[in-house]
């Protein structure tokens, strides 16, 4: 199992940053890719960002691309997510997932670990 906590959310204004945290435990880090999915109200839940195993390799979605970076610290066990930019459509609860490695980070983007969700609000 893999426990994840993320943190960070709030409110903030439009064209302001936000970085989340998501701190992971339970198994060895390195072992997963990491990956953040946000869910606005009434609508699905979908795919933001991933990170494979070594931080060397990320995707995005086209959405977010250019505006949103993902990082992890290996050492740290955490994975981030910064928000540049912020547009009032970024309103949103944001989960970090991990998987075990696929080595080719790739889709589908299906995770089997999930975090409680951190709220983040933007005001325009």
């Amino acid at each position: 199992q893999v426990q994840l906590v993320e943190s960070g959310g709030g409110l903030a204004q439009a064209g302001g940053s936000l970085s989340l945290s998501c701190a992971a435990s339970g198994r060895t880090f390195s072992n997963y890719d990491m990956g953040w999915f946000r869910q606005a109200p009434g609508k699905a839940r979908e795919f933001v960002a991933a990170i494979n195993w070594s931080g060397g390799s990320t995707y995005y979605a086209d959405s977010v691309r250019g505006r949103f970076t993902i990082s992890r610290d290996n050492a740290k066990n955490t994975v981030y997510l910064l928000i540049n930019s912020l547009k009032p459509e970024d309103t949103a609860v944001y989960y970090c997932a991990a998987r075990r490695t696929m080595l080719v980070l790739t889709g589908p983007w299906e995770f089997d670990y999930w975090g409680q969700g951190t709220q983040v609000t933007v005001s325009s």
